[in-house]
């Protein structure tokens, strides 16, 4: 023992010994190098992220210079078609675009089509509430959405993309805006409109967010000549008067140079990106930076302390180590000799010891394989059988099937067929969705739509569909295929054999608490009383009739779902039309509250 203390007292010495002397020597020389790696290494981060907000801008250009592609809006754009006809004609092509062309992540809020002269042609806004809105012409207000930068642009001679802001106060945040010019293919010189993208913030932010180190680090995103456009982080007095001075200089047209502020001890960085005259910015704490060198210096010392204990422990650890592996492994060879099969050797190291190991479960693993078998052969031949009856066609095949055709349509000039094949596509991708058992009454009705351009393709039988919505409802659940199988009905029922004009009314509203849906045909009516008098039953043998997805089949699943006072109700008039109501409480199964305008489509 005597010698383990000499060894252990030695090795103890000579670490804290080291320890000591190369924190002393990082305080002499080595604080002035971190620090200014430090500030190196920020500015790499900056730069870094101004390469993934470069990837992003490029993006949403490649995503807006596919508005070329709609050659009968270009060309109606050449023509110089007076601004009624451009309204009259293509009052959906921002929508088209909008939705189309960008991805959900993209977080397009709103998209605009203007001619030359600043007139809009088209307007689409997304998700528009009392507390997200987004003007329908960006000239409405001019100093209130920036939209001078616009029309400077617009009137200038420059090629590129415009990147701007404007804030919103509906939301409360900064609302990014890029604008791109339209050109005559054949004459680059003439202009023949332009398209606005508004985009939220928040993508902005996000990526800021990942390059932020600290709370008081505060990123920005800046054009030269204009206003912020993104930020995070929070200011501190004292850096609020730099923020400041500095926003105004960049608005003004100066250049600024980053640096350090003897009068604040702030540091300020900046990564141009000249191609989007968008730079970004980030102002610290001069403190900030040197937390890696405390921190370094703390963790040194931290280091040594956990060093010493840990070399007071190692030489009685080694000596038990030697043989603890060795009498684990006779512990457990004993245990399986006794009948304990399925236990294995335990491997702690991958020396010699854990090498026999190893090679003791591996003998153990390829006996009790030989053993398993035979089991799994028989296994497997009644498994083969079963998979062959439960063989179906992948639906996908059926999806991707009718896409194809929806193409081959489109390449033949087709447009109709092409449109039909669409719509039967995504019926079938929703309807044979089973996984989700509920949707949103907004899915419902893009699913009712494409059933009914199909039908009234198919039939050739015209008739008028309206739309009263509540669009507190938009975003509620409610049970899959529900609306569908009605408006299926109304169609089969009660206007088949309608003749003059026929209508289809879909209405959604909210009553005492309740959801109700109302369809109303003006068809030749139905036996309400007879009908009423079975859904009220609630018979099984109702539900199992027919050969499609009833009004007894959906009245079952709305009791089963909510209760016996849930369900539908029928209202008709021999010769004048049916109402069927669809009664639905605003409160999910199981009793959880639904907040209908927060939820997705």
């Amino acid at each position: 023992m005597k010698l383990r203390s000499k060894i252990l007292g030695m090795c103890l010495s000579c670490t804290l010994l080291a320890l000591v002397l190369q924190t002393v020597l990082f305080q002499n020389t080595s604080s002035s190098i971190i620090y200014n790696r430090t500030k190196e290494e920020s500015e790499n981060s900056l730069q870094n992220m101004q390469n993934e907000i470069y990837s992003f801008l490029k993006h949403i250009e490649s995503n807006l210079i596919e508005v070329y592609s709609e050659e009968e809006f270009i060309q109606a754009l050449k023509n110089e078609l007076t601004i009624r006809e451009l309204r009259n004609e293509y009052y959906r092509k921002a929508y088209e675009i909008g939705t189309n062309g960008f991805e959900t992540s993209d977080k397009v809020v709103a998209l605009y089509l203007y001619t030359p002269e600043h007139e809009i042609i088209s307007t689409y806004r997304r998700a528009v509430t009392p507390k997200h809105n987004y003007e329908i012409d960006i000239y409405s207000e001019p100093e209130k959405y920036n939209t001078q930068i616009v029309k400077e642009y617009i009137d200038s001679g420059k090629l590129g993309m415009l990147v701007t802001s404007y804030f919103n106060e509906y939301r409360d945040t900064d609302i990014m805006r890029f604008v791109l010019k339209l050109y005559d293919s054949r004459n680059y010189s003439r202009s023949i409109g332009y398209i606005v993208c508004d985009i939220d913030s928040e993508a902005f932010t996000a990526i800021l967010d990942k390059y932020s180190i600290d709370d008081s680090m505060f990123i920005w995103l800046q054009p030269a000549g204009d206003r912020p456009a993104a930020s995070i982080g929070s200011l501190s007095e004292e850096q609020g008067s730099i923020y400041k001075d500095t926003v105004d200089r960049i608005r003004g047209g100066d250049t600024i140079e980053g640096g350090y502020s003897d009068r604040e001890n702030q540091e300020l960085f900046q990564a141009a990106q000249n191609k989007y005259n968008l730079t970004a910015y980030s102002l610290m704490p001069q403190e900030l930076l040197k937390q890696n060198q405390k921190a370094l210096t703390i963790n040194l010392l931290l280091i040594g302390g956990v060093m010493v204990i840990a070399a007071a422990f190692l030489s009685i650890y080694l000596s038990k180590s030697m043989t603890r592996p060795l009498v684990k492994l006779t512990d457990t060879m004993q245990e399986i000799r006794e009948g304990n099969a399925r236990l294995r050797a335990e491997v702690q190291n991958k020396d010699e010891i854990g090498q026999l190991a190893i090679n003791f479960n591996e003998m153990l693993d390829r006996m009790e394989e030989l053993n398993e078998k035979e089991k799994q052969t028989s296994y497997l031949l009644s498994q083969a059988e079963y998979k062959a009856l439960q063989a179906q066609i992948n639906p996908h095949f059926l999806y991707n099937t009718l896409d194809t055709m929806s193409s081959i349509a489109q390449i033949k000039d087709c447009g109709e067929v092409s449109s039909m094949c669409q719509s039967l596509s995504n019926m079938f991708r929703y309807a044979l969705n089973m996984k989700e058992p509920f949707s949103t009454i907004a899915k419902e009705i893009a699913h009712l739509k494409n059933y009914c351009y199909v039908m009234e393709m198919r039939m050739q039988d015209h008739v008028q569909y309206v739309y009263e919505i509540d669009e507190s409802l938009l975003f509620s659940e409610i049970p899959r295929l529900t609306l569908q199988p009605l408006v299926e009905n109304a169609l089969t029922h009660g206007l088949r054999t309608k003749r003059g004009e026929k209508y289809i009314r879909i209405e959604a509203k909210k009553e005492n608490g309740n959801r109700v849906i109302c369809v109303a045909d003006n068809g030749i009516g139905a036996n309400a009383e007879e009908i009423n008098r079975k859904l009220e039953e609630n018979d099984i043998s109702y539900v199992e009739q027919g050969s499609s997805i009833g009004v007894y089949n959906i009245n079952a699943r709305l009791r089963m779902l909510y209760g016996e006072e849930y369900g539908l109700r029928i209202e008709s008039k021999s010769g004048e039309g049916t109402r069927v109501y669809v009664t639905i409480p605003r409160q999910k199964p199981g009793g959880e509250g639904q907040d209908d305008s927060k939820k997705n489509i």
